[in-house]
């Protein structure tokens, strides 16, 4: 299992930022499978990187949406493989009786906000909702459930022989946790993440700014770092990274919360660019 992180910000960072090591593109994570298999989670302004890496012509590819805020979806309309006849896309993403998958995201792919509608891509468009019973795509189950963020949002768990990964770009367990951690498997995330090989989750505060946002579904670096401890994953990756902080600031803080704690995991930070690997031998950087 290969996985690229593509964008790792909450939106694009203002002008003037320090943003080479961690980026400015939005949510986007490619996971790719030892049998070809491409995912990608969420499809933020890094979606267009990513399509550009691809093969001119690729079967299928899946592209799985936490929810449906304009930084998870913003890269949609740039992905080539829409536009490819021969490509089967699979678009995995929360729905329900208020609102389609569909009809959300063709509020953004139609005019005016975008020029050329969703039922004009030439792609070969599959549609799914989740949460729902796992499915299998490829060599991974893909488990999906809802969790603690503004309007309706899931967190994905990809399970295969090479490992599992958890990705929970925008969450708030504290909030639904009443301000702590302690509340074991009914914490909002416990499942999707529990004992994962990897776990991608949200990190956009500082203490002292998540004070000022309590609610509005969003992690501190600190709640980061306990959640993974509570869900006992392997390896935590802090991600959607406030866009307000320049690199300088991001090395400080989560180097002064790692230090904070013997936390039984290693640590590595959310830059846009990173590539991990499960169950391979190759190089990470």
């Amino acid at each position: 299992m290969k996985v690229t992180l593509w964008g790792a910000r909450g939106s694009i960072a203002a002008p003037g930022h320090d943003t080479l090591r961690y980026g400015g593109n939005t949510s986007c994570v490619e996971v790719r499978g030892s049998d070809g298999t491409i995912l990608a989670l969420d499809a933020g302004t890094g979606l267009r990187a990513l399509g550009l890496s691809l093969p001119h012509h690729v079967p299928r590819v899946d592209i799985l949406l936490t929810h449906l805020h304009m930084d998870h979806i913003q890269g949609l309309g740039f992905f080539h493989p829409l536009r490819d006849p021969d490509c089967e896309v699979h678009i995995w993403g929360p729905s329900d009786e208020e609102m389609s998958l569909r009809e959300g995201i063709t509020r953004y792919l139609s005019p005016p906000l975008f020029p050329v509608h969703l039922d004009e891509m030439s792609c070969k468009l599959v549609l799914h909702t989740v949460p729902g019973p796992p499915e299998r795509v490829g060599e991974f189950s893909i488990s999906g459930d809802r969790v603690c963020h503004t309007n309706l949002t899931v967190g994905y768990r990809l399970e295969s022989q090479a490992g599992v990964l958890a990705y929970i770009p925008d969450h708030e367990p504290a909030f639904c946790s009443d301000g702590s951690l302690d509340a074991g498997s009914i914490t909002s995330g416990y499942g999707l993440a529990s004992g994962a090989d990897i776990l991608i989750h949200d990190a956009l505060y500082n203490g002292s700014e998540y004070e000022r946002h309590v609610g509005w579904g969003h992690s501190s670096m600190q709640h980061t770092f306990e959640f993974g401890a509570l869900t006992g994953v392997k390896r935590l990756v802090p991600f959607h990274h406030n866009p307000s902080h320049t690199d300088a600031q991001l090395d400080q803080l989560i180097a002064e919360t790692t230090a904070s704690g013997d936390w039984p995991f290693e640590v590595v930070p959310g830059r846009e660019g990173s590539v991990f690997y499960l169950g391979d031998a190759q190089q990470e950087h």
